[in-house]
């Protein structure tokens, strides 16, 4: 251990008159000061957010999250707060922010084979309906294309049918004004 606070011991003697190990006067102030500090690093790496990875940035946010919480839950309970647990806090804090973000469910998408084109007849009422070309982040295969034995993978869908169409060869069109396809 190293320190400018304390002296050294004086000619190296860490033995007392009986032959029992003298404790240097740094590790008695350590133990008698150390107070939170351990406690705290044995608190945060119990319920740890950090993950094993490469970037070091991502470990430094995660650390600084993790103190974050640690601090967030202490400042109450020295404040004469209600006493609850740690992993409590941290449950209860989750519970909060996903409340807070107002977390709504994704719509479900419906699984298996589509209809036939000639049975979804709502996809031909254009004029109360808002049919838009938009942006899918995966690429999947036109419908329209498909009926017609071609194999083309896009990106552009219909934002009100949830249908992959494309946009550069007609498909948009013919898939919301055809009849058959």
């Amino acid at each position: 251990m190293l320190t400018n606070i304390h002296d050294p011991p004086s000619k190296g003697n860490f033995w007392d008159e009986h032959g029992n190990a003298i404790k240097p006067a740094i590790v008695a102030d350590y133990n008698r000061h150390m107070g939170y500090v351990d406690k705290a690093n044995r608190m945060a790496n119990s319920y740890m957010a950090g993950r094993r990875t490469w970037k070091w940035t991502k470990k430094l946010f995660f650390h600084l999250l993790d103190m974050t919480i640690l601090n967030s839950y202490i400042l109450p309970s020295t404040c004469g707060g209600k006493e609850i647990s740690h992993r409590d806090f941290r449950l209860t804090l989750v519970r909060e922010m996903l409340a807070r973000a107002g977390h709504e469910p994704r719509p479900s998408r419906t699984v298996g084979r589509p209809a036939l084109a000639s049975a979804n007849i709502t996809r031909l009422d254009t004029l109360h309906n808002k049919h838009w070309p938009g942006r899918n982040p995966t690429k999947r295969r036109c419908r329209v294309c498909s009926e017609r034995g071609v194999t083309r993978t896009v990106r552009s869908e219909c934002v009100k049918c949830d249908v992959m169409l494309c946009v550069d060869r007609a498909c948009f069109a013919d898939y919301h004004t055809k009849d058959t396809l």
